[in-house]
């Protein structure tokens, strides 16, 4: 029987309900990422069997205290609720609150209930009820709330299946207001309000009224009824604080008979973590070494992986040469192609670690000790607490980060924000950074447990942050926009990961890498190759030109063969593009074959690896299959007869990437976040002048 019914389900809650891990509990890996309609913040979309013939379409909305919006995310879960056009606009909604702190949660699931759309309560967490002396009626519970609960826990399973059965019953469910609040607060005017917009619920009429920006889908005469209303600014947030005060009253009533607790069960151990994690002095020593084990761990356990997958793409390529037939489609799928996907494939096992990590540091609550930890350092900075989820977001990716911003509510926080989150080192700079620490810097313990090479990864993501801190300090001086802000976090509790949580996000992450860069770089390949592959007539000619010096008469057949293979490459078009920029680059140490790996990663920083993968295997005889690290310890630098990524070289390649602003992508996010592209040329500009510096001082203080 196929599936012919589909529900439409928004999943809404506070931060830390556990609304993503119902989440992927409901819908497992069938999930897709993708942009709401007009807006650059990520929407998760799951789907989820409920029976034969339904099926239901979860739409995970960002976390929300209200429908009172603070900030853009809180912005885009109220646009959710009020457009019927919006195609996330839901047949029903589940509503996550955690046992623990339910009567703050209830605030939103008041608010919901009020807009008459079938909404079911989740209270998640339940696992913890005897361990906290929780007691919950949930008959009389269901019949003060006017609506159907399921007593779940996520991470254990329980309630998965009373979900989906609450979810296949929504048109049933009880759609009336818990309370008649409108009529506590002044009932004549609520009575003029409905009368005003007969087609809306009275509470969404409310809703239209209090929001500051426009809603697109309102017809002129409503917009005039709306701008009309707004008149009395005074009056309406009066009644909205007078309004939030009733909620909780009404909250605390409920709770009084439906909901117990048992004080004397409760346990102190939180409260001792918390001391410790969020010291002013051992917080910060903690939270550095934890970052100094990662990027051990990043480096110990991803070598062996990665060297194999290395050598794995290099003696593909090099049977591909030995069994196809010679040729133009040969050369690009043996120099082209599989480079291409050898340069993507290569960095998942460090990705993976990397996304493990912070996955890890999520799930268990710690994070949000950090931004608490944080928030008194970065004031002085002109950011807020909240500016330190940006910035260890941009460990993964600098385009969600940059979004990720959108939840500071002072403009000049966000504006700062946004332009440092790129300094932070994300992980497109991660392999760079890889090949480049495996090249140049010994792979030797430091006091008998360090790796040098762990510590050189550590001290650059350290580099990234502390320029992201001193330009934020420049722009805090420079910017004069006066605005001020409260920072509110909430603590989570802590909670022991779960592996299902870190396994789907760390896919996720994964996929992203690879599906995203991948192409860039798989595409930016193939169009290296024919570049290097093609060229004038000194290109076509390499052959006879070399056979013909009267110094190449006694060599041999193989020293021959490479001759003309450099000779081709440096006479090719790549070649000319990389001769142009030379004089540019050649004071930081680089040569024409860096510089066309410059030019092409300035699509996406990884693709500096596969350019160079790419290059060297073009210029190579094809006869030993070598990996591309051998390849790039191999290269000769012809004026000096050293080898060209020395250690001045290297530290500055290395420089230069950690500061340098090589991404398309962020660009053009923070022109959309921004609505202006002044910021992102700034951008541009700015970093790039400091990364020319920065490399060009390393190359020749250390030559």
């Amino acid at each position: 029987m196929s599936i012919n019914n589909t529900v439409k389900v928004a999943l809404i809650g506070n931060p830390n309900t556990g609304k993503t891990s119902l989440f992927n509990q409901l819908t497992g890996l069938k999930q897709k990422v993708g942009n709401y309609p007009g807006i650059t913040v990520d929407k998760k979309q799951g789907f989820c069997k409920l029976n034969e013939t339904t099926k239901a379409v979860i739409t995970d909305l960002p976390g929300t205290y209200s429908i009172n919006p603070t900030s853009m995310d809180e912005t885009l879960v109220l646009d959710s609720l009020l457009n019927e056009k919006n195609d996330t606009f839901p047949d029903a909604i589940v509503v996550v609150v955690d046992i623990e702190n339910i009567k703050r949660n209830l605030l939103l699931f008041t608010q919901i209930k009020d807009l008459r759309i079938p909404t079911i309560l989740v209270i998640n967490m339940v696992d913890q009820m005897d361990r906290k002396g929780i007691k919950i009626n949930v008959p009389l519970l269901e019949t003060q709330l006017k609506t159907k609960i399921v007593l779940a826990s996520a991470r254990k399973r329980i309630g998965i299946e009373q979900i989906k059965a609450a979810i296949l019953d929504y048109k049933n469910l009880n759609t009336a207001p818990i309370s008649n609040i409108t009529d506590r607060i002044d009932k004549d005017y609520f009575t003029n309000l409905k009368n005003a917009f007969k087609e809306f619920p009275l509470y969404k009429s409310w809703l239209l009224i209090t929001q500051i920006q426009e809603f697109d889908f309102l017809s002129n005469q409503q917009k005039a009824l709306v701008l009309k209303f707004r008149e009395d600014i005074s009056c309406i947030k009066r009644y909205q604080h007078k309004e939030t005060i009733l909620r909780y009253q009404i909250i605390n009533d409920i709770l009084k008979e439906s909901f117990i607790v048992d004080t004397s069960k409760a346990s102190d151990l939180r409260g001792i973590l918390d001391r410790i994690l969020t010291h002013k002095i051992f917080g910060y020593v903690i939270f550095a070494l934890i970052l100094l084990f990662i990027f051990q761990g990043i480096f110990e356990w991803a070598s062996y992986p990665m060297d194999l997958i290395d050598t794995a793409f290099a003696s593909l390529s090099s049977w591909v040469k030995t069994v196809m037939p010679p040729g133009t489609f040969t050369n690009l799928i043996a120099e082209g192609i599989i480079p291409g996907i050898g340069g993507v494939i290569i960095f998942i096992p460090q990705i993976a670690i990397l996304f493990t990590f912070i996955s890890i540091l999520e799930e268990t609550g710690y994070m949000s000790r950090v931004v608490f930890l944080m928030d008194k350092i970065m004031r002085k900075f002109g950011m807020s607490g909240k500016s330190v989820i940006p910035l260890i977001s941009g460990t993964a990716c600098a385009i969600p980060a940059i979004m990720a911003s959108r939840n500071i509510n002072s403009w000049k926080e966000r504006l700062i924000t946004i332009l440092v989150v790129p300094f932070t080192t994300c992980s497109a700079r991660l392999p760079v950074y890889a090949i480049l620490i495996a090249l140049v810097i010994p792979n030797k313990a430091v006091f008998g447990i360090l790796n040098l090479q762990g510590l050189t990864m550590m001290a650059l993501y350290l580099l990234g942050f502390t320029a992201a801190i001193a330009s934020s300090i420049l722009l805090h001086k420079v910017l004069k926009i006066n605005t001020k802000s409260l920072f509110v976090i909430e603590m989570p509790n802590y909670k022991i990961p779960s592996l299902k949580n870190i396994f789907y996000e760390v896919i996720e992450k994964t996929k992203a890498f690879i599906f995203g860069a991948g192409k860039i770089i798989l595409a930016l390949s193939i169009v290296l190759w024919f570049l290097a592959s093609n060229g004038p007539d000194t290109f076509k000619n390499a052959e006879q030109t070399i056979t013909s010096n009267i110094k190449n008469k006694d060599i041999s057949t193989k020293e021959l063969q490479k001759k003309i293979a450099s000779y081709k490459l440096e006479n090719s078009y790549i070649g000319h593009m990389g001769k142009t920029i030379e004089p540019i680059i050649k004071p930081m140490g680089y040569d024409w074959k860096i510089g066309i790996a410059l030019i092409s990663s300035f699509a996406a920083r990884e693709v500096f690896v596969g350019a160079l993968a790419t290059i060297y295997n073009v210029d190579s005889d094809g006869e030993n299959a070598s990996t591309i690290k051998q390849r790039m310890s191999a290269e000769i630098n012809t004026e000096t007869g050293e080898k060209r990524f020395n250690i001045p070289t290297g530290i500055s390649l290395l420089l230069f990437y950690a500061f340098a602003m090589q991404c398309i992508g962020t660009l053009a996010i923070v022109k959309r976040e921004t609505n202006s592209w002044k910021w992102p040329l700034l951008q541009l500009v700015g970093m790039g002048i400091l990364a020319y510096i920065s490399a060009f001082l390393a190359f020749n203080i250390l030559s």
